[in-house]
């Protein structure tokens, strides 16, 4: 019979991509979250169990872990002020006693690399909350990685946005601290492994990838994979992880709450210690472990998609952006979003959004987009070319002026790829839905920028959106109101 099996912190960065991995490998999965409408919107929802309830509360964990085989602790709170060492402690203890109670088999902990001997109080919270859920006697195998690569891992959030904003920096002496980052794909394979691994298969295991390096190494080859002007980083010792975090709270979107426990650790070396590796008890990824860069790559793949409209055609993939993910994952995006209804039915939006471009024109400032073809041209950009293979279907792949069509769903959405040259990625997406006495269109101008020079690129344009963009709505809904 198929394990069951509990995951806390389903709606976390490692949680929210282990339950679905977990539905997929064929276990019985059971997830404990505080607020079950946050994962309502999952695609694995619906084969899970969802509890609802807080991990301090014994009632709600034994509700959870009645008839658990193996628990995946995925919880932590360093984001909850000065005493999340105290928290995490008591909801770690809480959760032991709750699973030796429950005759739970195994549990299953993520920590932290904690091979130095002077820890930060990140680092040296991991470790406690491993020893926490050892004492009451329930086997434990507790993976302990550092850096984990993958878009919405908040270490490698904070790597985006600092080389993404910054050309030049001035950074602290961790800078130069070695680290052993390991892909998201490569830890979710541990964690199912770790829950099929033999009963005497127990204790304390680091998690690595093959390669040792430093944040400035890593920094310099995210400039490089993202397209980004090599990065000037100058080290001095004056920044304090407090004067750091506070640095890194205004320069990235990821909190300062968050920020300072992970700076903290970075003055710590987080390698693996090859006695305790994980690679000594459990099996391999198939594929083997994932080089920086290639961990990188993934991580940067899901860029290409900038809306989550068409989640239920395509596979869900563990690098790629989950629901459950804060607003600040996945790097900078910015949104020009109008929306209007119309009287027009849901047919003619659809055939007036359909013949959009070429000799149709853009329905409003046909002479900006023609200058905008005509600077785009003076680059070495496509320019305002033509060539559609019908000038009223939505073909995907077709280009439509400096534009390509690269997803339509007929009737509702098209979703349009910038092929001019831009410092960064640009569409342009539509989304119709019929609504009583009429119809509901959604438009929406989105542009994901590259370095500091995407960033001024959008700020510039801001103007003339704001003269573009609501004419255009107003003007094709019009047209579709006179058929």
């Amino acid at each position: 019979m198929a394990q069951t099996v509990l995951v806390t912190g389903a709606t976390g960065y490692v949680g929210g991509r282990l339950a679905p991995l977990l539905v997929d490998e064929g276990f019985n999965v059971r997830v404990l979250v505080r607020t079950a409408a946050k994962v309502a919107k999952t695609q694995w929802a619906s084969r899970a169990q969802v509890i609802e309830g807080d991990a301090l509360d014994p009632k709600a964990l034994d509700s959870a872990l009645s008839g658990v085989d193996t628990a995946f602790y995925l919880l932590h709170s360093i984001s909850t002020g000065a005493k999340f060492d105290d928290l995490e402690a008591s909801m770690a203890r809480t959760f032991a006693e709750a699973a030796a109670r429950n005759g739970v088999q195994r549990i299953v902990y993520l920590g932290g690399i904690a091979n130095d001997e002077n820890l930060s109080k990140h680092l040296e919270s991991r470790r406690s909350v491993g020893k926490v859920l050892a004492s009451t006697g329930v086997s434990v195998i507790e993976l302990r990685a550092g850096i984990i690569i993958g878009s919405g891992s908040a270490s490698f959030e904070m790597l985006r946005y600092l080389t993404e904003h910054l050309p030049a920096m001035i950074t602290p002496r961790w800078v130069d601290n070695p680290t052993q980052p390991v892909a998201i794909v490569n830890m979710l394979h541990f964690l199912v492994a770790a829950a099929r691994a033999p009963r005497e298969v127990q204790g304390v295991f680091d998690v690595g990838g093959p390669e040792t390096l430093s944040y400035r190494e890593m920094m310099k080859r995210f400039a490089k994979a993202a397209g980004l002007r090599r990065r000037v980083i100058v080290k001095v010792p004056l920044l304090t992880p407090r004067i750091s975090s506070m640095w890194v709270g205004l320069v990235t979107p990821v909190p300062a709450s968050i920020a300072r426990p992970l700076i903290d650790s970075l003055i710590n070396k987080v390698v693996v210690d090859k006695s305790k590796s994980v690679l000594n008890v459990l099996p391999p990824p198939p594929e083997g472990l994932l080089t920086f860069d290639q961990a990188l790559k993934r991580a940067l793949e899901r860029t290409n998609a900038p809306t989550r409209w068409t989640d239920a055609s395509r596979p869900w993939v563990a690098w790629d952006v989950a629901v459950t993910d804060p607003a600040w994952t996945g790097g900078s995006l910015f949104v020009d979003e109008r929306e209007r209804i119309t009287k027009a039915s849901r047919e003619q939006v659809w055939k007036t959004l359909s013949s959009l471009g070429g000799t149709t024109g853009w329905y409003g400032f046909e002479w900006l987009w023609r200058i905008r073809g005509r600077i785009d041209s003076v680059f070495g950009g496509v320019g305002m070319r033509a060539g559609r293979t019908d000038p009223n279907v939505l073909r995907v792949g077709d280009p439509v002026d400096f534009w390509r069509i690269a997803d339509v769903v007929d009737g509702e959405t098209v979703l349009l790829r910038a092929e001019m040259r831009v410092p960064g990625q640009a569409w342009l997406e539509f989304r119709v839905k019929p609504v009583e006495g009429g119809t509901h269109v959604v438009q929406r101008a989105i542009f994901r920028p590259r370095g500091l020079a995407g960033r001024l690129y959008w700020w510039v344009l801001i103007p003339f959106h704001a003269i573009i963009f609501p004419g255009m709505l107003r003007n094709a809904l019009k047209h579709a109101e006179q058929g």
